[in-house]
């Protein structure tokens, strides 16, 4: 199993804004480079990439949650 991981410290964010919908949902496929996520330090916002390519099983963190540098924020099937 492959996981998504956090670049940097910060507050995860599933959506690019509060109106739109998600970047990615359990069941969707990723390719390498999609964006899955957003984190937040400071006001200014990292693209989460994947770095694998596959179809996600899981988010392992709640949208607006804190994560740490490296943590798992999804998880993928190959």
């Amino acid at each position: 199993m492959a996981e998504v991981k956090s670049p940097i410290p910060g507050t995860f964010y599933r959506r690019p804004s509060p109106e739109e919908p998600p970047f990615k949902s359990e069941g969707d496929s990723v390719a390498v480079g999609d964006v899955v996520g957003l984190v937040e330090v400071m006001k200014s916002f990292i693209e989460v990439k994947s770095e694998v390519a596959g179809t996600i099983k899981s988010f392992t963190v709640e949208n607006e949650q804190p994560v740490t540098a490296g943590a798992v924020v999804a998880e993928l099937d190959d």
